[in-house]
């Protein structure tokens, strides 16, 4: 049976650990762009730093689960945090020496900390079972809540800090987030994985797990959740720029997208447990698309704001499901590699696609961004949607 007090702990542990580890995101994603206009070689590449960061969160799940697997979570996440001290300091770098590559290096390294925080939410439901797992799931998403504000208020507070090199300051504040966040990772008491091996423990290989079809269900709700919402978010500090808004109300409309990310997750769990986890999640595809209809509706800084706030509840509902979908379909023996695949699919997709809204945004504007989006939501919903048909005509 699990350790329901240590599990709680745990999640105390996390939240205040996702609080500072998603901090650093808003900062790239804020502001990674806007470095890209000032220093990459083609306008086409300005999202580029973006990109890596994806690339860098997607590249790092699978060493991390590794890490996590071998040596704990405990050592993994201080492991993870002293990348993302390094990816901070060497973004700096890059902007004070005016070095695009080395800029992209930094935020490559700042993908890289983010897949170790992007796996706190499986740490919390670990020692948790039964409906207070998807609670557990849930209220570390609520740490974002923190970051959603922190993130934001340091690229307004600190990115004139340091003269003659715009938004280094930022980056410097980066890296002191993991440095805070080291000692309270360091309370972390999560059990450590199984390492026996599938034949004795029962786990079942990859292979198998991927063929199994509600768990690459899972995997592809939780790709459309994530893929559409970065792909959405990259392109919107820049295109809020170029129609006449400030770097300001591009910071703030990534904060208001950012609490509207984490702030439904105080009760997200319970309406999973109430309604089911793929009726919360489709909910949450519906609402990614109508954030579409409202960016579509005009260029004023309130649809830019509202769509992007509509795009964060959209994607709290759709991933935390996705998510909680995940942990359904392994067993503990297999947490790591089915955790590690999941999170390797969902930022690889999240990183190739937030290159392309770099090259979309400039090619075809910020209309276009938002038209493609449908398609894909339909993709995702459409199976899921006759799951849970399924699903109630057998229950009949």
């Amino acid at each position: 049976m699990a350790d329901q007090p240590n599990a709680r702990r745990n999640v105390a542990v996390l939240t205040a650990a996702q609080a500072l580890g998603g901090a650093s995101p808003p900062i790239v994603m804020s502001l990674g762009g806007l470095v890209g206009q000032d220093l990459a070689p083609d306008p086409a590449w300005v999202t580029f730093p973006v990109s890596l960061f994806g690339l860098g969160l997607a590249i790092g799940t699978l060493p991390a689960a590794f890490v996590m697997r071998r040596w704990g979570r405990r050592n993994g996440y201080v492991f993870g945090a002293l990348i993302g001290i390094i990816g901070g300091l060497i973004a700096a770098f890059g902007i004070f020496s005016r070095s695009f590559e080395i800029f992209c290096a930094g935020t490559f390294a700042a993908g890289f900390y983010s897949s170790y925080v992007q796996s706190y939410r499986f740490a919390a439901a670990d020692a948790a079972e039964g409906a207070w797992k998807a609670k557990a799931i849930s209220w570390v998403m609520v740490g974002g809540l923190a970051g959603a504000v922190v993130g934001p208020q340091l690229v307004i507070w600190t990115r004139d800090a340091l003269g003659g090199a715009p938004y280094a300051g930022s980056f410097l504040s980066q890296a002191l987030l993991p440095v805070i966040a080291i000692p309270i990772l360091l309370m972390l008491r999560a059990p450590r994985a199984d390492t026996g091996g599938d034949s004795e423990s029962g786990g079942r290989s990859l292979l198998q797990i991927l063929l199994m079809p509600r768990y690459m269900l899972a995997v592809a709700t939780g790709v459309v959740s994530y893929g559409v919402m970065a792909f959405v978010m990259t392109a919107a500090p820049v295109a809020m720029v170029n129609n006449g808004h400030s770097v300001d109300d591009a910071a703030l409309g990534i904060q208001w997208h950012l609490l509207a990310m984490f702030a439904p997750s105080f009760f997200t769990g319970r309406l999973m447990a109430r309604f089911g986890k793929e009726r919360v999640t489709a909910i949450g595809l519906i609402l990614l698309a109508a954030s579409g209809v409202v960016a579509l509706g005009g260029l004023e800084l309130s649809n830019f704001w509202f769509s992007l706030a509509l795009l964060g509840i959209g994607w709290n509902f759709s991933f935390i499901g996705a998510t909680a979908m995940v942990t359904d379909c392994h067993s503990p023996a297999e947490r790591a590699k089915a955790q590690g695949a999941n999170d390797f699919m969902v930022f690889g997709t999240t990183a190739l696609v937030s290159f392309l809204a770099g090259s979309i945004l400039h090619s075809s504007g910020w209309a276009a961004i938002n038209w493609l989006i449908f398609p894909v939501i339909v993709a995702g919903l459409v199976p899921l949607l006759l799951r849970q048909a399924g699903s109630a005509n057998a229950k009949e």
